[in-house]
């Protein structure tokens, strides 16, 4: 039975966000938007001077990712925002223990 665990000849990987073969716009824009905040919001806090940015823009992305996650249909849309989220969370927090909301 190796047959059964590998992809046939004909099957080609694919990277997509459909995995059940139907087409969600709406889903996967708020995936790829939550994973997009999480990331800047991660990447500004390695600049203390920017910690405002970081501070919003986790905290949007938290929101985003959290109503992402609620509507998702597929395993990776979920798999993406679950990185998205856990990304603006950990920008959010280092944003406000380095001054907060407000410019400095």
């Amino acid at each position: 039975m190796p047959h059964v665990l590998q992809p046939s000849e004909s099957e080609r990987f694919k990277l997509t966000l459909n995995s059940d073969g139907r087409s969600h716009p709406v889903e996967n824009i708020m995936s790829i938007t939550t994973l997009v905040l999480g990331l800047v919001a991660f990447v500004t806090t390695f600049f203390t001077e920017l910690h405002w940015i970081s501070a919003w823009v986790g905290v949007a992305g938290f929101g985003v990712g959290l109503f992402s996650q609620y509507i998702s249909v597929t395993t990776p849309q979920r798999s993406i925002n679950i990185v998205g989220i856990v990304a603006s969370f950990v920008g959010a927090a280092l944003g406000i223990a380095h001054g907060g909301f407000l410019p400095s």
